[in-house]
């Protein structure tokens, strides 16, 4: 409705505006300057309504959408995102919590893996380093020489499997 009557408004200036070029053609003197001011008036208040217009829409606009943003469905709507959000942070948290536990745990069953085959093959070999010096008076000089080095060797390869099978050739050459 109001953009009819800014319609109006400009096009009543635009006819006043004619006939101002029509009054100036038949040469009429004082007519036309009091059309112009009436022209450009009726020209003005065409526009100033419309902006006038505008700017209530804008306003108008912009208050419904601060009054939807603060509604107390909205509100409830984005604390249940914010929830959502939040739950999901806290799963992906625990996610890698986990892989890092599980990571940390790896590495210190393998240390401790190591720990106790190093312990393992210092025993074993002690125990064929004892083995051996039990029977030094019964084995020849070679043998027993030849051992102590199978022993020394196998120990440094940290071959727990050679070891074994040393432990049992020497228990099987009593």
């Amino acid at each position: 409705m109001i953009i009819r009557i800014a319609l109006l408004l400009l096009f009543a200036a635009f006819a006043v505006f004619l006939s101002v070029d029509f009054l100036l053609w038949l040469t009429l003197p004082g007519l036309p300057p009091l059309l112009t001011k009436i022209g450009l008036a009726l020209l003005l208040s065409a526009f100033s309504i419309l902006i006038v217009n505008g700017l209530f829409v804008i306003i108008k606009l912009t208050t419904q959408t601060c009054l939807d943003y603060l509604s107390a469905p909205n509100r409830a709507h984005r604390r249940l995102l914010f929830f959502q959000a939040k739950q999901h942070q806290i799963k992906q948290l625990f996610f890698f919590k986990k892989i890092q536990i599980n990571y940390f745990n790896e590495v210190n069953r393998k240390k401790l893996l190591i720990a106790n085959n190093h312990h393992h093959l210092q025993s074993l070999s002690k125990a064929i380093d004892n083995d051996l010096r039990s029977l030094k008076n019964q084995l020849p000089v070679a043998n027993y020489q030849a051992f102590q080095h199978e022993n020394r060797l196998h120990r440094k390869k940290k071959d727990i499997e050679a070891l074994l099978k040393l432990q049992n050739k020497i228990a099987t050459s009593e």
